[in-house]
């Protein structure tokens, strides 16, 4: 298992950094339109990666975020939209919480 997810990240990263300054802007500008088809169940599987890229584009720490939007997005099928916020569009999402009571979805 832990083979899998550092073959997925490794993968994330080599996929990411093949985007040039106009083309992620361009890609991160489609983003929202996904998310504006509906909330939760609104993503397949196949559509988490891309999805939990634009949520953790903006964040320092990029590798625990993938791994729990990731983890987050595949039992909800949704990604809330931006990089922050927002999770009143994904109730699965938003109310997922650690055993310490604080959000597990980033």
């Amino acid at each position: 298992m832990a083979k899998l997810i550092i073959v997925f990240i490794v993968s994330s990263l080599l996929f990411a950094t093949q985007f040039s300054n106009a083309e992620e802007v361009e890609y991160l500008s489609e983003a929202p339109a996904i998310h504006k088809m509906g909330g939760e169940g609104s993503l397949t599987i196949q559509e988490c990666p891309k999805a939990c890229a634009v949520r953790c584009s903006a964040t320092s720490h990029k590798k625990p975020c993938l791994f729990y939007c990731n983890y987050c997005c595949k039992k909800c099928l949704c990604v809330p939209s931006g990089t922050y916020g927002h999770k009143e569009e994904c109730p699965c999402y938003n109310n997922w919480k650690t055993e310490e009571g604080k959000p597990k979805c980033p």
